[in-house]
């Protein structure tokens, strides 16, 4: 982990780009246009930050994660390793937002390793995605997601299963198939 302060050779920023000080940005990591990071934030090693990206402040970002274009990580998400994020996903982190509240506290998020989430998925704040899970496309996730689950709609709705590669293994909405890991 680099601090910004001391940025090895090894990690790219784009000149838009503004990584503040107190950053952490892991080595071989790539942060694109306009993206911004803010002091407090860690992102780890391998990471491709897209374009327009915001990473506030206090969130922590696995190694090897690709966030793509457009997407906002507020504070209280963490995004573990082999993370995928499609272009202009949502993450909240406030169940009653308010543009006035004394009392708003964050509610986190958490992304489990190698999960996927799709083009302009939105996850409401206080859910879990499980290991290896697959967030279809324009999707509004509402409420955790198993491990290897596939769901999709608005509201999500379980859709059947994927292994690591992303592949659909099965269309049982409610019973994974045999020998799927489950973590």
């Amino acid at each position: 982990m680099t601090d910004t302060n001391d940025r090895s050779a090894s990690v790219f920023v784009h000149p838009t780009a503004d990584v503040e000080a107190g950053a952490q940005v892991g080595d071989g990591t790539k942060v694109w246009h306009l993206a911004h990071i803010r002091s407090s934030a860690q992102v780890g090693a391998g990471c491709v930050i897209g374009r327009n990206v915001y990473v506030d402040a206090n969130v922590s970002v696995g190694d090897r994660v690709k966030i793509q274009n457009n997407v906002s990580v507020y504070q209280g998400v963490t995004i573990e390793d082999e993370v995928f994020v499609g272009p202009c996903a949502v993450f909240t982190n406030d169940f009653r937002p308010r543009a006035q509240n004394p009392d708003w506290t964050i509610t986190p998020t958490l992304v489990r390793r190698g999960a996927s989430i799709g083009a302009n998925a939105t996850l409401v704040c206080g859910i879990e995605v499980g290991e290896y899970a697959m967030i279809a496309a324009g999707s509004v996730v509402t409420k955790d997601v198993k491990p290897y689950q596939l769901v999709a709609g608005n509201p999500a709705r379980p859709k059947g299963w994927v292994d690591e590669k992303g592949e659909v293994v099965s269309r049982d909405a409610d019973t994974p198939p045999t020998g799927l890991t489950q973590g």
